[in-house]
């Protein structure tokens, strides 16, 4: 019976270990990269998709994460949404909002945190908890000041009227379409191919603006 079990806890782990390389192994390598832009075509498990250096064709592994984010407003980021923004740091030491984007509760702690950024040079995401909304008047300019709060500290974050406000929801493969916006998250191999690792396309017209 010993001997028994020991082989079926022995196959077990090879089984485990088949599954878990076979996982890993297809995942897409290569140096990453970041698409912003809207889709040209859909072309099989490829988009062709419009940047700003020209157009890029990047290809969709059958696993890959899509989302979508919609148009929200100013008046909808209150305290305790949990949410992420791009900013760039301003004289007083603030930050300055490019974009802010809702997360869903159940997203809730997804990227958590503060770091660089490419949208800008300079820009950095804060992904955090809405702690406090304040109006202030930011250089004659009013808005909302935001205090971000997440696990290793906080940022203060103003957002000018006319940033633009995005709030996350579901998406398929089925909103990727031609004049679709699209953010994408993607690493270059060795050959040049772009492999997609998350999409996220904007739903009613709106680009994403992460």
């Amino acid at each position: 019976m010993k001997r028994f079990i020991y082989l079926s806890t022995y196959a077990a782990a090879i089984i485990f270990f088949s599954l878990q390389t076979s996982a890993f192994a297809q995942a897409p390598q290569g140096k990453p990269v970041t698409i912003r832009g809207k889709i040209a075509s859909v072309e099989g498990q490829s988009l062709k998709v419009t940047a700003k250096s020209g157009e890029v064709t990047v290809k969709l592994p059958d696993n890959v994460r899509i989302g979508g984010v919609e148009a929200a407003q100013l008046s909808d980021i209150k305290s305790g949404e949990f949410v992420g923004t791009t900013a760039v740091k301003q004289a007083d030491g603030n930050l300055k909002a490019l974009e802010v984007h809702i997360f869903p509760e159940s997203a809730r702690g997804t990227g958590e945190g503060h770091r660089p950024w490419d949208l800008e040079p300079g820009s950095t995401m804060t992904n955090a908890n809405v702690e406090k909304v304040e109006q202030v008047a930011v250089a004659k300019v009013q808005g909302p000041m935001l205090t971000l709060k997440y696990k290793d500290g906080e940022q203060k974050v103003f957002v000018p009227p006319g940033t633009p406000v995005v709030k996350n929801v579901a998406a398929d493969r089925s909103q990727l379409k031609p004049g679709a916006g699209v953010f994408i998250p993607a690493v270059r191999g060795a050959d040049g191919t772009i492999t997609a690792t998350r999409v996220t396309v904007g739903i009613g017209g709106t680009m994403p603006p992460m």
